[in-house]
């Protein structure tokens, strides 16, 4: 079988062709699926994230188990080319929001996210890329190249009634909740703070989101890296890009639709705009949780070559990057309390897949009196696009009713909420009427005023 992806990290799989029926043809990426050993840990619905769609429904078909036996079934066949198009595997995958938590609490680690990812491009490859996909997944080349008019119909759609229907009509996006607009100006880097850089360099990787929609959280985490004392150089592409212009994207829309190309083209503008940066060892910090993970995970398969896993060293959320710097490099940051009442913290899936929330909690314990709780949250439900389908609204809502949205609703009315997930603190504002943050925001209002020179 034809693959999209890059499945050769699976040949040390000790699985046979024959393993539970898995015939020659599906290769790498039926040892890809066949590494379930059925602990229905999927079928759990105490502490951690997997799986929830099952949590939610209680039906088994949406566990990460039945999705792997629709696949083994469709890759049974091999006489017929249109199995991923079965409607009985669309219904398998219908409700996978592409959480990571398989990959990090399945004891056999099955990356359902990347198999749902190769079996969306096996389809598309079929029946072709549904428009809401390609409208969801080209919201970098949207946001990029036509920014003003994506704001402008955006703004418009929300504002109307008769648009929203118009729209869940012909593409399926929801009438019941307002799609994210665009701020009024994009992320642009003001002029480097004088004095700073005695730490050395660190680049900031702006992603998609930060740069259209919140570069307020941007404009935050320079000021944090430039006040512990490191030099900011934002990314920005090649000299040799075709769209120098263009902001650097991961690729992420384009995986979790399905649109391998794609994704393809922007890691590799990702990796010519990091290649003399690899060779440096410049640290790399992101914000998005989804984005950075992605560029330190995925980009595996997009069989790129040995320098992803270079990069994938340099690579740090602004958490990860802190705490690190404190461990082993003795930083200090200087910050003052904050007069608040105990915080809520929400972690993204991708932060909890990948153990980021160490960090997290590490560093925000560095503001002096500060507390908060970590919440024991499933995914909050909007999983990118997912909240924004019509058909996936209400199942949406019900992730993140399970627990999110109830703490969110009981924390204290000037608590601050804590989500670094963009797609989390969009669910958190719909569902609860409150705003959370991100917590390069939380630590700029915390940070010391630099001490007039002598």
């Amino acid at each position: 079988m034809k693959t999209f992806l890059d499945w050769s990290a699976y040949d040390t799989y000790g699985i046979g062709d024959a393993y539970s029926g898995i015939p020659a043809t599906g290769g790498n990426y039926a040892k890809a699926v066949a590494v379930c050993m059925h602990s229905r840990d999927c079928q759990k619905t105490a502490k951690g994230v997997m799986c929830p769609s099952y949590r939610v429904t209680g039906d088994v078909k949406h566990s990460t188990e039945a999705r792997v036996a629709a696949f083994k079934a469709a890759l049974n066949d091999g006489t017929d080319e249109r199995a991923f198009a079965d409607p009985r595997l669309d219904e398998a995958m219908d409700l996978c929001v592409s959480c990571k938590a398989c990959k990090k609490e399945c004891p056999s680690a099955v990356d359902m996210t990347l198999i749902k990812t190769e079996y969306l491009a096996q389809r598309h490859e079929i029946v072709g890329v549904p428009k809401r996909l390609r409208l969801f997944g080209g919201v970098p080349e949207w946001a990029g190249r036509h920014r003003a008019l994506l704001r402008f119909g955006i703004r418009l759609r929300n504002r109307s009634r008769l648009l929203s229907k118009l729209a869940e009509k012909w593409i399926g996006v929801t009438a019941r909740r307002p799609i994210p607009e665009p701020a009024p100006a994009a992320f642009t880097r003001s002029a480097p703070a004088a004095g700073v850089g005695a730490r050395g360099e660190v680049i900031l990787f702006v992603d998609t989101f930060c740069h259209h929609f919140d570069p307020h959280v941007a404009e935050a985490a320079v000021e944090v890296l430039e006040h512990a004392g490191y030099s900011v150089r934002i990314a920005e592409p090649a000299p040799t890009d075709a769209e120098p212009d263009r902001p650097l994207c991961c690729g992420r829309t384009y995986l979790t639709t399905g649109m391998v190309k794609k994704a393809r083209g922007e890691a590799e503008r990702v990796l010519a705009a990091f290649r003399g940066e690899i060779a440096a060892k410049t640290p790399i910090i992101g914000l998005e949780p989804s984005c950075l993970l992605s560029l330190r995970d995925e980009l595996y398969s997009l069989g790129l070559g040995p320098e992803v896993g270079d990069l994938g060293k340099q690579l740090f959320l602004l958490e990860e990057f802190l705490a690190r710097e404190h461990q082993n490099k003795g930083l200090r940051l200087a910050l003052k309390p904050l007069d608040l009442p105990k915080a809520v913290v929400h972690g993204h899936c991708h932060q909890k897949a990948f153990g980021v929330m160490k960090a997290t909690k590490k560093v925000l314990g560095w503001i002096p009196g500060f507390s908060f709780d970590i919440v024991e949250t499933s995914c909050c439900g909007m999983a990118g696009s997912f909240g924004l389908e019509a058909e996936h609204y209400e199942t949406s809502m019900k992730m993140a009713e399970l627990s999110l949205l109830p703490a969110m609703r009981d924390a204290a009315p000037d608590a601050p909420l804590i989500a670094n997930g963009f797609s989390c603190r969009h669910q958190i504002e719909h569902g609860s009427g409150r705003k959370a943050r991100h917590i390069a925001l939380l630590l700029r209002d915390a940070l010391q005023p630099a001490q007039p020179a002598e």
